[in-house]
C-alpha cells in the first residue's frame, strides 16, 4: 500500500551566518532563488505526496510566489521562535493523511530526488531514518581550553543531512516530549533519539551541502553548473 507522505521544508532561519541582506532562501544560484532548488527536488521525487514550506514573516510573500510554481506545495506558513517551533507549524499544515514526514533544511538545495526517494523508502520500513554521508576528516573532543581530549573513531561518525524521516505518531510523540522537557536540539533525529528510539542513517550524496557561508553559494552554483554539462 502506498503511504502518503509530507515534506516538510524548513525555510525559517535568520541567515545570521551568511552576512547578506536577504534570506539565504532567496539567494541567487544559476539563475533562480535557493528554495526554488529544494522545492523542485521534492516536486520531481514520485514518494512526496505533498510540500509545506515553513518560513519567516518577512519572506512570505516572496517565498509563495515560487511556490506557487510547484503542484505539490500545499501550504506555505510562518516559524515559530525555535527550529522544532517551525517545524511544529509545519506538521500542523499538513494533511491528516498524512502518515510520514520528511523534514528538510530549506537551505540544502543540492539534495537529489533519487535520495529523497531512498531515505523515505528506508523509513516506510523502520520508522525513522535520515540521510547522511561518511566523515572524511579526522574529528577531535575538545574541552573548554580547545584542548584536545580524544579522537573518536571516523569509521563510527556520520555527518548527518536532511531529509530526516519520521512515521507520524512517532515524530508527534517526540515534538511533545522535547516540548515538555524543554530540549535543546539541533536537528529532528535529536527529539526522537530523546525517546530512546532509533533513527537509521542512510548514505547520500556530498553534494547535499549546506548553505551557511557565503563559500557555499560558490560551491552550490559550482555543483549546479556541473549537473547542467
Amino acid at each position: 500500500m502506498k503511504h502518503f507522505v509530507s515534506a516538510i521544508i524548513a525555510a525559517s532561519g535568520n541567515s545570521t551566518r551568511m552576512g547578506l541582506s536577504i534570506s539565504k532562501q532567496l539567494i541567487e544560484l544559476c539563475g533562480k532563488p535557493t528554495i526554488y532548488h529544494t522545492l523542485s527536488a521534492f516536486e520531481k521525487c514520485e514518494v512526496i505526496n505533498e510540500i509545506v514550506v515553513v518560513c519567516r514573516e518577512i519572506d512570505m510573500d516572496s517565498i509563495k510566489a515560487i511556490a506557487d510554481s510547484f503542484s505539490k506545495v500545499r501550504a506555505v506558513v510562518t516559524g515559530g521562535d525555535t527550529r522544532a517551533d517551525s517545524v511544529k507549524n509545519g506538521v500542523e499544515a499538513c494533511s491528516k493523511n498524512s502518515q510520514f514526514f520528511a523534514i528538510h533544511d530549506g537551505a540544502r538545495p543540492l539534495v537529489n530526488s533519487d535520495d529523497i526517494k531512498k531515505v523515505v523508502e528506508r523509513a516506510l520500513e523502520v520508522k525513522a531514518a535520515t540521510l547522511g554521508t561518511a566523515v572524511t576528516d579526522t574529528i577531535k573532543v575538545v574541552n573548554e581550553d580547545n584542548t584536545i581530549v580524544t579522537t573518536p573513531d571516523r569509521a563510527t561518525l556520520k555527518a548527518v543531512q536532511t531529509p530526516q524521516v519520521f512515521e507520524r505518531e512517532l515524530y508527534l510523540r517526540a515534538i511533545e516530549n522535547a516540548t515538555e522537557k524543554n530540549l535543546s536540539v539541533t536537528d529532528d533525529c535529536s527529539m526522537v533519539e530523546a525517546l530512546g528510539e532509533k533513527v537509521e542513517v542512510v548514505l547520500g550524496s556530498s553534494e547535499n551541502i549546506k548553505l551557511t557561508t557565503q563559500t557555499d553559494i560558490v560551491f552550490a552554483q559550482a555543483i549546479l553548473k556541473s549537473r547542467d554539462l
